[in-house]
């Protein structure tokens, strides 16, 4: 008699490809920018100062809101690149725009009063726990060993375009 016992299956956990972390944490990123944008809209005043054409101290411009496009247009754009991106320049591309990106992040917080601190400390340090995976994932990016050119290899690199 045969006695069989039961494992619980285990959950595959495939690995995930880097470029797809890569795009996942920029969409995370835009997401919450989003939705921080959104709820600063709640703030009193905000709304009034916007009708009056004010936005943080600044008038309300189109280089203003080209600006402003340009900084959530790059974001939005690393969510692509990071996924197309032939893996040395994805590599290099997505450090500096992050490294770039963790002191416009603070900036957020500039002038605001210690009332709204817990609001803006808490979207600051989602956004650069991100920026901070982002940069972790794109530092730690696996190296494989390059194929040695030669005549030997060239039938092999011959037979996988094929």
């Amino acid at each position: 008699m045969t006695i069989q016992t039961k494992t619980p299956n285990r959950l595959d956990n495939p690995p995930i490809p880097v470029q797809a972390k890569l795009a996942a944490a920029w969409t995370s990123l835009m997401f919450l920018y989003i939705y921080v944008d959104y709820f600063h809209l709640y703030k009193p005043g905000v709304i009034d100062n916007l009708r009056a054409g004010v936005v943080f101290e600044f008038d309300i411009s189109p280089t203003l809101l080209t600006i402003f496009l340009a900084s959530v247009a790059i974001p939005a754009l690393m969510v692509m690149l990071s996924m197309t991106l032939p893996a040395r320049v994805n590599r290099a591309t997505n450090l500096v725009v992050a490294l770039l990106y963790i002191p416009l992040s603070v900036f957020n917080a500039v002038g605001e009063s210690w009332d709204w601190a817990f609001f803006y400390g808490l979207s600051i340090g989602i956004e650069v726990l991100l920026l901070a995976f982002i940069l972790r994932s794109a530092w730690k990016w696996p190296r494989t060993p390059a194929v040695p050119a030669g005549p030997a290899t060239t039938d092999l690199r011959q037979d996988l375009r094929q």
